[in-house]
């Protein structure tokens, strides 16, 4: 017990002096490990070809473990904010290495439900309280520029797959010498695939700790210098005011911001789950094989990851200048025209298909940087890690809405590696209908209500629910 009594809060509270540059490279150390979830496309075809399974039962992986992340987010938000940053990392790295493991079994004695309960279950409570264990942390230091500050951090989520796409194709070839890291069509054995999971999980799990132990919190009443609170006042829907977790999910402009969140991820993971096949079938030629290569296939997926990875930079910190609400009307209603413009004219070039694309996906990765400090904004920063993760729960109904309908309109129209850029149309024309809701429950977000604020709190005190 003395040993994991470092793990506490008040073993973290950052010393005079201390640097708050430390933190955002802290909650990168975690984002970049469970950004791996990106990455399960690299070895999917060779778990459909392991357990002999359709592409929808491998799926499902990718599914479970985004469902328990909004779920485990947010059962476990309030526990993070009383426990700490510290101890929630070092919970989640636990929960996302054993998943690993638990995978490994599985794959090692054929059982697919070992691999659900592993790399989905535990796998996703790991991404869960990884995901939101920074962010609480992120504002309290920095509450002059929070879309800055949580941008450094959740672009690492996005940029996961950029690291690890690569990195699993070369362990792949390392541990199977027929498996060609140049080839995305190539399938590796079910050695080399236990290989990998033991490796990711056990390598994860050292890089994580480097957050664990470097992470603080600041001190009651810290402060950036040259920073004056009373500035915030003077921006739209901010507030100084404190609203708790339980208080929040009452109130409109909670509810509003989950319809904005669920529609825009369901638009975005619905390309980023497909984006290898897609780009091959809408240049398919008359013979039906298609213009675009296997491996300039694969290469679109880094782009993608490149695109996603800088919104969540990018976008994040431009809204500190120009506003959270106005910063998702762009998101929403630009992601609107690009979706029509892929519908209509995406397949004329791949220029302008990847243009679209690139752009779609850094709009996907700015949203989930920008909204905790939308949540910040609207609630304060009593609660602000609980309520994040309560709003994950969209994030969850959207791993389910996004590929079920893309995946839905494919089925009807073809098997895979026959269709072509039509086939698409039905499927991207319903996300636009999707992005125009969200664009409406944007527009409808305005201050939040006294009565729902705390009669009496500090703006750094943690409290259970």
């Amino acid at each position: 017990m003395g040993i994991l009594s470092v793990l506490d809060r008040e073993h973290t509270v950052a010393p005079p002096g201390y640097s708050r540059w430390l933190i955002p490279p802290a909650a990168l150390a975690v984002h970049l490990c469970i950004g791996q979830a990106y990455a399960t496309s690299v070895y999917k075809t060779s778990l459909v070809k392991h357990f002999d399974a359709g592409q929808t039962a491998i799926g499902v992986v990718f599914s479970i473990a985004i469902v328990m992340l909004g779920l485990s987010a947010a059962i476990g938000g309030t526990w993070v904010e009383r426990n700490g940053p510290r101890k929630a990392m070092f919970v989640s790295a636990c929960f996302w290495s054993t998943g690993f493991l638990v995978g490994a079994l599985g794959i090692g004695t054929g059982q697919l439900w070992l691999v659900y309960l592993g790399y989905g279950v535990i796998g996703g409570i790991g991404l869960g309280i990884g995901y939101i264990s920074p962010v609480s942390t992120l504002i309290k230091w920095f509450p002059d520029r929070p879309g800055l500050a949580t941008g450094l951090a959740i672009m690492g989520f996005g940029g996961g797959a950029l690291v690890a796409s690569p990195l699993s194709r070369q362990l792949l070839g390392v541990y199977d010498a027929g498996y060609d890291p140049n080839n995305a069509a190539s399938v590796a054995g079910g050695g080399a695939l236990v290989a990998l999971f033991l490796t990711l999980g056990i390598g994860y799990f050292v890089i994580m700790m480097f957050g664990v132990f470097t992470i603080r919190v600041p001190a009651d009443g810290w402060t950036p210098a040259g920073f004056d609170p009373s500035t915030v006042k003077q921006k739209a829907l901010v507030t100084t005011a404190s609203v708790s977790a339980a208080n929040a999910i009452k109130t409109p402009q909670f509810w509003c911001l989950w319809i904005v969140l669920l529609c825009n991820v369901t638009a975005g993971i619905g390309i980023l789950e497909q984006a290898s096949p897609m780009i091959q079938d809408f240049f398919r030629g008359a013979d039906g094989r298609s213009t675009v290569a296997v491996a300039a296939a694969a290469g679109f997926v880094g782009l993608l990851s490149i695109f996603n990875m800088a919104g969540r930079f990018g976008w994040s910190t431009t809204s500190d200048a120009i506003g959270r609400k106005p910063i998702y009307a762009l998101y929403l209603g630009v992601g609107i025209v690009c979706y029509a413009l892929l519908a209509t004219v995406g397949h004329t070039s791949t220029a302008v298909f990847v243009l679209l694309a690139a752009v779609i996906l850094s709009f996907y990765g700015g949203e989930f940087a920008t909204v905790p400090a939308y949540l910040r904004d609207l609630f304060g920063t009593y609660q602000v890690g609980a309520i994040h993760g309560r709003l994950l729960t969209a994030w969850s109904a959207a791993g389910i809405t996004g590929p079920l309908i893309i995946n839905g309109f494919l089925d009807r129209e073809g098997k895979p590696g026959t269709l072509t850029a039509e086939a698409y149309r039905p499927a991207l024309f319903t996300m636009v209908g999707v992005l125009a809701v969200g664009f409406v429950a944007n527009l409808l977000i305005r201050p939040v209500a006294a009565r729902f604020h705390e009669k009496s709190t500090t703006p750094t005190k943690e409290a259970a629910q």
